[in-house]
């Protein structure tokens, strides 16, 4: 248990920022829209978390400042995209160029500085029980409000009016407008919340994760959530049970390095990314067979709300 319990809280720590970019884009993509620029808001929110925190001496200020840069880049992507009628992949990835060029050149001059950051926080009682205490309930705030997001929108999706319009929305908006819901507005409402959402994750990476900045410092972790969400069919729960469990192939491949295992370090390395591929692998292996995952009907497919059949 003494090796067990650090890799698993490691498992949580490592696995809190891929939960919150997979969390933001479900939410985005129950409304329709497919947003591939995760990994580029991340390191936008990465960036604006850390220089406003330094700057101004507050982490939770960067939190807010992240936040609301990553909803202002779902802006241009929900005009693009819902307003426009454009296309959601190549809006996407065109965020993701510009937040990974931006946030270089941008962070260019932070690069190495360090801050206080998001301090540990252990929850009373709760830190106390054996295993799951220190796993669980030993970590930052951002981390405990991760684990508010993943109960909140369980709830939200399965047991409220909005949840259910959001979801009309996203798998028939024809019968969403028919009934008096407005696709467009519900559409830019959870793109830019969603986008925010994941900004925050990439503040988690400067804020509490590392506390510190560096170029390019999400290492892929946008892309690892978008496999994410599907892999989790969608699902908040789902998807904080799949963050962990790539955070804790991160934590175990670190590790293997500190323990000066023979395995050369860039394979160690790889193995976050090889676990991805095999989960699309296998995604695709069960869509082939015609087994269903849940995708929101609309996903990806502008509304045109003057067509009738």
């Amino acid at each position: 248990m003494e090796m067990i319990i650090p890799i698993l809280t490691a498992a949580v720590r490592s696995g809190t920022p891929i939960l919150y970019a997979t969390l933001g884009e479900i939410l985005t993509e129950k409304g329709g829209i497919l947003n591939l620029g995760l990994e580029g808001i991340m390191l936008m929110g990465a960036y604006t978390g850390f220089s406003v925190a330094y700057s101004t001496g507050s982490a939770w200020l960067g939190v807010a400042a992240a936040f609301l840069v990553g909803t202002l880049m779902g802006l241009v992507h929900a005009f693009i995209c819902v307003s426009l009628k454009g296309n959601q992949v190549v809006s996407g990835l065109a965020l993701t160029m510009f937040g990974t060029g931006a946030s270089s050149l941008l962070g260019r001059n932070f690069v190495g500085f360090t801050i206080p950051g998001l301090p540990r926080i252990s929850v009373p009682l709760l830190a106390d029980i054996p295993v799951i205490g220190p796993v669980f309930f030993s970590h930052d705030a951002l981390t405990y409000c991760s684990y508010g997001l993943v109960i909140f929108f369980c709830w939200f999706y399965s047991s409220t009016r909005p949840g259910l319009y959001l979801r009309a929305v996203g798998d028939n908006p024809r019968a969403a407008d028919a009934m008096g819901i407005s696709v467009t507005k519900t559409r830019y409402f959870y793109t830019l919340a969603g986008a925010g959402i994941v900004a925050v994750g990439g503040a988690y990476m400067s804020l509490a994760y590392t506390k510190m900045w560096g170029e390019l410092m999400t290492a892929g972790r946008g892309w690892i959530a978008v496999a994410l969400v599907i892999f989790a069919i969608w699902n908040p729960a789902r998807a904080a049970l799949g963050a962990y469990l790539f955070g804790g192939v991160e934590a175990f491949q670190l590790r293997l390095q500190t323990a000066g295992t023979t395995i050369p370090t860039p394979v160690l390395m790889m193995l976050p990314y090889l676990m991805t591929i095999g989960v699309l692998l296998f995604i695709s292996i069960k869509k082939g067979k015609g087994i269903v995952f849940g995708a929101p009907a609309s996903l990806g497919t502008p509304f045109f709300r003057e067509e009738r059949d």
